[in-house]
């Protein structure tokens, strides 16, 4: 018996990553899964974002659990796009009780150099896209009166000040606003509302050259390695560790969407190895 059994889970960021992390470890417990992901470039991020080719990866190791995945291709500032997919997910594998809230894009700089393309696709997608997503999934979490349970990923940047990451520290703390008021809201339907807040997490999104540079300036891009980075990260976090894993914040979330925390709400859970402490 798992945690999850007979629960469907709807994932946003699915096809890699923390997303993909996600959703194993849900379907281990028992749950089945609704994912989608945007499986294109972001024009401002400097890193690739996923591909068709990583989300049906992700459908591949759920299948191989022996768990159902329904995989669409969606950004989570597309409204209609979000709702179809849960739309269809809800209709095939029959109801939801878990939203996970979890794509996000990261990119640095100063505030004078902050574009207003920077600054708008990350609230767009970081906040904007939470919100879209939670909207699209509510009505299937209500309609079957057995209450659910939702965790929005935020950062220790939704907790603390970064530098040269205005315009993700103001979209990560917005998604602590929006947990208080879902919690509060939802309450009522017996459907709980919790963030997490992990540090770095070893993804793509920091192991990648763009965000190797922005910690080391003084060395070329293609020249900083992830030696050279590691005790930079380390130096953010209380414990000696430079990044958690994907796993951390699998487990933490699987505890927040289980019976195990069913009056557990509207709380900031950190996974950061100490960071917002420091």
């Amino acid at each position: 018996m798992g945690k999850l059994d007979g629960k469907v889970a709807f994932i946003t960021g699915a096809a890699r990553g923390q997303g993909r992390s996600h959703a194993l470890r849900l379907a281990q417990e028992g749950a089945d899964v609704i994912a989608v992901d945007r499986c294109a470039d972001v024009p401002t991020v400097g890193y690739p974002m996923a591909t068709e080719a990583d989300l049906a990866e992700t459908v591949r190791q759920v299948e191989a659990l022996d768990r159902r995945i329904v995989a669409r291709t969606a950004d989570v500032r597309d409204t209609a796009a979000l709702k179809a997919a849960v739309d269809e997910g809800v209709a095939e594998l029959g109801r939801l009780d878990i939203v996970l809230a979890n794509a996000g894009i990261a990119s640095f700089a100063p505030v004078e150099d902050l574009t207003d393309e920077m600054w708008d696709e990350m609230i767009d997608i970081n906040l904007t896209g939470v919100f879209k997503t939670v909207r699209a999934a509510i009505p299937h979490l209500r309609a079957h009166g057995q209450g659910g349970a939702i965790v929005l990923t935020s950062s220790t940047a939704g907790i603390k000040g970064l530098g040269n990451l205005a315009h993700y520290v103001a979209a990560k703390h917005g998604v602590v606003g929006l947990v208080k008021t879902f919690a509060n809201e939802f309450a009522p339907d017996m459907i709980r509302v919790n963030s997490v807040h992990p540090t770095a997490v070893s993804t793509d999104m920091i192991h990648n050259r763009k965000t190797y540079g922005n910690f080391v300036p003084d060395k070329p891009e293609d020249e900083v390695t992830q030696d050279d980075v590691a005790p930079l990260f380390q130096g953010l976090n209380a414990m000696p560790v430079p990044w958690v894993e994907t796993a951390d914040i699998s487990n933490a979330i699987v505890w927040l969407v289980s019976d195990d925390a069913r009056y557990v709400t509207g709380v900031q859970l950190p996974v950061d190895a100490g960071s917002v402490i420091k």
